[in-house]
Formats: structure tokens, C-alpha cells, sequence
């Protein structure tokens, strides 16, 4: 049965305008995203289908073209709304960010870098440069590697410092393992660019390891 043909009270769209969307699930969610099914299946047993394909939303947001392409009812229609979703919400997240103090909102930080950097298959090194009210100005991928690692050069940091005139750093990095520990070699360079920053009077605030699960905090470890 179609979802039209449902009770109004039972459609997604519906119950999002009258509960809200937190009242919705995941299938429910992404059925409204779907808005149609395909013969035989409404777009919330589509929703299921894909959240049982991928085993999570985030699996479903992040896949390839090519993955999201070959599962049934979908094309490449679908996958361009499915983008346009996550990198608006990239983007909110990085506009609340840049409105507010960072070191007062460590959650939004976390949110923020996981939205960005989480997916990531091969580890990619970041900068979020702040000012002296510790306010996101800017965020820079600097360096990328390979799935075992990037090179981090600190002479090309202290430039990008005083390009942004930056008061202070945050940096981050994520894991493509999806562990968020941070190694001997994270803790090594945090500290190498701790000293190559004090030379131009900018302040390391932070680094942070983002994996699947969590976003790890060297300053909240004592690490840096």
C-alpha cells in the first residue's frame, strides 16, 4: 500500500509537521527524504531496505554513487538530495561554530569534525584556526595521506597561521581504522607543532582524533 493511502496519522511527512522530526525514525526520516517508492514498495519499506543494506544512516549518507545507485529504486536523482542533506548539515554545523566560542562548545567541535572528517577513507590533518575571543574563523584540510597516515610539516602550519592570523589552533585528524586512540606519533607531532606555534605566539588549544564512534581529545587526555 502506497504511504497516501495510509491513516494521515501514520504518514511520516505528517506526523513530522504535527510530532516534529525527533518523533520520527531513521526509515521514517529518510521516507520523507525519498518522498516515492518504486512498484510494489512505498519509500518507507525503500528506507528500510537501504538501512538494512548499510546498516546505519550514516552508512546510507556516505555511500559511493555507485553503491547508492545499485540498490533498488534509487538513481542518481536520489543520491544528489541525499548530498545536498549531509553537506547542508556540514554546514550549519560549521556556521554555529564560527558564531560562538569553540573551548565553550567542545560538543559542537566533535559534531562539526565528525561531519566532516568521519567518512574520510585515507587520514586527512586539519586546522581550525581561531582569533583571541577563541572564535572559529576558518578550518583548513592541510595535509593528506594514505589510510596509514599523513605527513604533517609544522613550517607549513606557522605559515597558514599567520595567513589566517590566527590567535590560537585546534587541530584534528581523523582515523580511517574508525579508532579514535591517539598514537605515539599523534601525541610526537602535537607537541612538535606546539613548539613551532609558540615561536609566532599561537596557542595550541587542542587536537582531536575523530573516528566512527567518538571524537578523542589530546587535551582532555593531559597529551599535549
Amino acid at each position: 500500500m502506497a504511504i497516501k493511502d495510509w491513516p494521515v496519522q501514520e504518514r511520516p511527512r505528517e506526523r513530522l509537521l504535527t510530532e516534529g522530526p525527533p518523533a520520527l525514525s531513521d526509515a521514517e526520516l529518510l521516507a520523507v527524504l525519498l518522498r516515492t517508492g518504486c512498484r510494489g514498495k512505498s519509500a518507507l519499506d525503500l528506507a528500510r531496505q537501504l538501512l538494512g543494506e548499510f546498516g546505519s544512516l550514516s552508512r546510507v549518507l556516505t555511500a559511493s554513487q555507485e553503491e547508492f545507485c545499485l540498490q533498488e529504486g534509487m538513481g542518481p536523482g536520489k543520491f544528489v538530495q541525499f548530498q545536498v542533506v549531509l553537506e547542508l548539515s556540514r554546514r550549519y554545523l560549521g556556521e554555529k561554530l564560527r558564531q560562538g566560542d569553540a573551548l565553550t562548545q567542545p560538543d559542537l567541535v566533535r559534531d562539526y569534525l565528525r561531519a566532516r572528517m568521519q567518512d574520510y577513507q585515507h587520514e586527512v590533518f586539519a586546522c581550525l584556526y581561531l582569533n583571541n575571543q577563541h572564535r572559529v574563523v576558518a578550518m583548513e584540510e592541510l595535509f593528506q595521506g594514505t589510510i596509514d597516515g599523513a605527513a604533517v610539516y609544522p613550517r607549513e602550519v606557522v605559515k597558514r597561521c599567520l595567513y589566517n592570523n590566527a590567535a590560537a589552533v585546534i587541530f584534528a585528524h581523523n582515523h580511517p581504522s574508525g579508532l579514535a586512540e591517539p598514537s605515539q606519533a599523534d601525541i610526537h607531532i602535537t607537541r612538535r607543532l606546539t613548539t613551532a606555534l609558540a615561536t609566532i605566539d599561537v596557542r595550541v588549544l587542542d587536537h582531536m582524533v575523530v573516528g566512527r564512534q567518538q571524537v578523542v581529545s589530546l587535551a582532555e587526555r593531559g597529551l599535549l
